[in-house]
């Protein structure tokens, strides 16, 4: 017979690894759902980064302040997000919309 894990386990094991870990938090992010995101940052904390309590000493970050902003109210800072993910060996980058065109182009004044 099959050995069975649960969900959380094996969640927990597969963002040990950096890689998945940022597949996991770039799709949690594309919904634009901000509790999402923060739930799934939670998760990676907890898996890649060893939790709150090691994650807030490796960010700088007090531990509770770190609790709140992991929670489903939570709205964390940029400066804080970035210190998060900086510790956990995670990235933050910027790109350009696939298929987007601003209202207004630039056109200098001659």
């Amino acid at each position: 017979m099959r050995k069975t894990i649960k969900y959380t386990d094996y969640l927990k094991e597969s963002l040990r690894d950096s890689n998945e870990a940022a597949e996991y938090l770039n799709a949690a992010l594309e919904t634009g759902d901000l509790p999402l995101f923060t739930l799934a940052l939670k998760d990676v904390v907890d898996a890649l980064g060893g939790g709150v309590t090691q994650t807030s000493h490796r960010s700088h970050l007090n531990r509770e302040s770190l609790y709140r902003m992991l929670s489903k109210k939570g709205n964390p800072r940029l400066t804080s997000l970035h210190s998060v993910i900086d510790s956990l060996g995670l990235e933050i980058h910027i790109t350009a919309k696939k298929g987007f065109t601003p209202s207004h182009q630039y056109s200098p004044m001659l």
